[in-house]
């Protein structure tokens, strides 16, 4: 479910507002803790922002909307494509080439620019380019013939009944079945690949093989004779045929280092932390989260040169908000240590851990019951208290009606029910409780939104208020008159004391 935030930019983005229609794309393009990652929907979001003449949206199609979204797109997106390209995009050049190069009714001016564009994505490695050049210049061999329209899909490299029976092996967990079969054949894309036969690039179901079986032998899950330079290699090519898993293991391998940022044992070399950045960075903008999360614990590493807390937690904060849950918890902890910098910040932590016990993760459900619990209502239904005498008060009284429902569902004193400012105390997952400004023995506190149904009480009471002056000089008087209220409605004795003292 989409967070307040992500609301606003909903709101912003139907408004026609070229940043929060960017924005929404980005979020739809990686997914986010309150929206799931959907390629259409971004698609959606990020070409109108691209209408409106924003670089970052055109780049962002041309670097991840594949070819097969943009030909099922009801609306022309070549221009984006070759806008892209235009700016140094280097994947938009393939694309655009799979459109232009496949559509019979292009004209020459477009031919020649897709063709330009499809050699510039192979020049740059990108395996699929460079088969499909290859199919492209087999097709148009003699200068005066039309170039053929390209062929979809990757390059066909290994067997794919061989391919067949490595996958199934590897989705019912029998791994040494898995390694006997595709060993064979990651050895022989290996060959090839140091043979340098470009034109038979790597497709994406090579790259998912060889990621697999340098997954399977590095973990020693299989007992295996295979050199760590030959799994390293594996890597390696699954790597740079852009498996984001691969890209993951090489950024690490890179840095030398464990995803939570732990140092490998000594014997493995000094790190490169520029290429370990470079890496991560790839498999980040493919959506991996834990790739973010690397890039965040390689920031705050003291020997690295260029140490940055700032980037480190812009990094956390996007892996968080991927959904990754160790993110999830390191951002909690970073706003509770910085609450005394601004008082918000526990208001962030609460929220941050709410994300990660839902998850599972023990110590933020630990941290969330010290942080937000929640206390018995000081302001029980009294017994003579029937249903029709409780509609009355809600007909005469509905403010003050809102104020108790209130405090019977989130614990709230009598103070806190009755001074409480709803609107500005719910911030989506939580209610902040602060009356200090007219009760000064209170103390500001949390109180969290568990439930569907509590939210669904906090909207009807904050449209209930919408407009209401909370203040003394509003149609609900100052505290005293509030209590007043409250003691004819509940009984002398249940306020006698409170009234007393507010006098």
């Amino acid at each position: 479910m989409a967070n307040r935030e992500e609301l606003g930019i909903i709101r912003g983005a139907r408004a026609g507002r070229v940043a929060d229609q960017l924005e929404l794309g980005r979020r739809y393009l990686f997914g986010s803790a309150g929206l799931p990652k959907s390629l259409a929907t971004a698609l959606h979001w990020l070409e109108r922002a691209a209408s409106q003449h924003c670089p970052q949206a055109w780049q962002l199609i041309g670097a991840h909307i594949p070819h097969e979204l943009a030909v099922r797109s009801a609306r022309p997106v070549l221009g984006w494509y070759e806008r892209a390209f235009d700016d140094g995009v280097v994947r938009a050049g393939l694309v655009l080439a799979q459109l232009v190069l496949g559509n019979a009714q292009a004209n020459p001016r477009q031919r020649a620019k897709a063709l330009l564009a499809l050699e510039a994505a192979a020049r740059a490695g990108l395996p699929e380019a460079q088969w499909l050049l290859a199919q492209q210049r087999q097709a148009g061999s003699g200068a005066s013939r039309a170039p053929a329209p390209l062929p979809a899909g990757p390059a066909p490299s290994c067997a794919p009944d061989q391919l067949a029976l490595a996958d199934q092996a590897w989705r019912a967990g029998d791994l040494e079945s898995f390694v006997h079969r595709a060993l064979p054949l990651a050895r022989m894309l290996a060959v090839r690949a140091a043979a340098g036969q470009q034109g038979l690039g790597l497709g994406p179901d090579d790259a998912g093989l060889l990621a697999r079986v340098a997954e399977a032998l590095e973990g020693g899950r299989v007992a295996h004779s295979v050199g760590t330079e030959e799994v390293q290699g594996f890597w390696q090519l699954a790597a740079s045929a852009g498996d984001k898993r691969a890209q993951l293991a090489v950024g690490l391998w890179c840095a030398r280092m464990r995803l939570d940022g732990s140092r490998l044992a000594l014997g493995h070399g000094a790190a490169n932390f520029k290429r370990a950045i470079r890496w991560l960075a790839q498999a980040g903008e493919q959506g991996l989260a834990e790739a973010w999360f690397a890039l965040s614990r390689i920031y705050v590493k003291p020997e690295f040169s260029q140490r940055n807390v700032a980037d480190a937690q812009k990094y956390l904060e996007r892996a968080a908000e991927m959904g990754y849950r160790d993110a999830q918890l390191d951002c909690g902890n970073h706003y509770w240590r910085a609450r005394r910098e601004h008082e918000d910040n526990d208001v962030r932590a609460l929220y941050w851990w709410q994300q990660a016990a839902a998850q599972g993760c023990l110590q933020s459900a630990a941290a969330l019951r010290k942080l937000a619990t929640r206390l018995p209502s000081e302001l029980p239904l009294p017994p003579h208290s029937t249903p029709p005498r409780a509609r009355s008060l809600t007909s005469v009284q509905p403010l003050l009606a809102a104020r108790v429902e209130l405090a019977q569902v989130f614990g709230l004193s009598r103070p806190e029910a009755l001074l409480l400012d709803v609107r500005a105390a719910d911030r989506g997952h939580c209610l902040v409780i602060d009356i200090r400004g007219s009760y000064r023995r209170s103390k500001r506190r949390l109180v969290m939104v568990e439930t569907a149904a509590e939210r669904q009480l906090l909207d009807r009471v904050a449209r209930l208020f919408e407009g209401v002056d909370p203040g003394p000089c509003g149609p609900e008087g100052n505290y005293r008159q509030r209590l007043y209220r409250l003691k004819t409605w509940l009984g002398a004795e249940a306020v006698g004391d409170e009234l007393q003292l507010a006098a």
